[in-house]
C-alpha cells in the first residue's frame, strides 16, 4: 500500500480515528466536515482507497465504510520536517505537519522517522520525483550506496548515494545528466527508507 498519497493517507487516517472513538464509521458528510472538503471530493478518495484495498463499503448502506486491515495505520504519525533538494542544495525549512503512513510503508514504528518533501530531479533513476515525499530514518552514520539526507558544511541540505572515498565523499545524483558532489565533510540526517508519490 505504499502507492497511497498523502491526502488518501490523511482520509484513511480521519476514518480510523472516528471508528476508534465512537466505535461505527463516518458518513460521507462527517469526513467532508472533519477534513474541510467537500462531499465530492471524499467519494473520489473513498473510490480511490477501496480500489487500492484499504477499506470497503457496502453500496446503499449507512455507516458501511470498514477498514480492511484493523492494524492500518495505527501509529501516531510521521512528521513532515519541510523540502530537501534533488538537485541543487537547498535550506532544510521545518514544518508542524504530520502524516500517517508508517504502517503503510511497513517501517519500523519503533525507529524515528520524518518525511521530507523533495525539489529537483537528480534522483530520478531511483524512482525519487519531483514532488514527492520521502521516508527518512533518523542516523548519523551511512554506508556507501546508500540514498542519504545530506547536510553541506554551508548548512544546506540535499538527496543523494553515499560513498566515502579517499579523502572525501561522493554525493551521487541517480541521473545521468548531472555530476557528483564532491566534498571532505558532510553531516548525515537520515537515510531514506520509502517513497510516497502525492497525486
Amino acid at each position: 500500500m505504499s502507492n497511497l498519497t498523502p491526502n488518501q493517507i490523511r482520509v484513511a487516517g480521519f476514518i480510523r480515528d472516528f471508528m476508534e472513538d465512537r466505535e461505527y464509521a463516518p458518513t460521507l458528510d462527517e469526513i467532508a466536515d472533519g477534513l474541510g472538503v467537500t462531499k465530492p471530493t471524499v467519494q473520489q478518495y473513498l473510490a480511490a482507497l477501496e480500489e487500492k484495498g484499504v477499506l470497503r463499503r457496502e453500496r446503499y448502506a449507512h455507516r458501511s465504510i470498514e477498514i480492511v486491515d484493523p492494524e492500518f495505520m495505527r501509529t501516531a504519525g510521521t512528521p513532515l520536517l519541510g523540502r530537501i533538494a534533488a538537485g541543487r542544495p537547498i535550506e532544510a525549512v521545518e514544518t508542524e505537519e504530520t502524516i500517517d503512513i508508517d504502517d503503510i510503508l511497513d517501517l519500523d514504528s519503533g525507529r524515528s522517522q520524518f518525511l521530507l518533501q523533495v525539489e529537483g530531479n537528480s534522483m530520478i533513476e531511483d524512482g525519487i520525483l519531483d514532488g514527492d515525499f520521502v521516508v527518512v530514518e533518523k542516523a548519523k552514520k551511512a554506508e556507501n550506496g546508500q540514498t542519504v539526507v545530506a547536510l553541506l558544511p554551508d548548512g544546506n541540505a540535499t538527496l543523494k548515494r553515499f560513498y566515502r572515498e579517499k579523502r572525501r565523499i561522493r554525493l551521487q545524483p541517480a541521473n545521468p545528466d548531472l555530476k557528483p558532489m564532491y566534498v571532505k565533510k558532510v553531516t548525515i540526517q537520515g537515510i531514506v527508507r520509502g517513497v510516497v508519490r502525492p497525486l
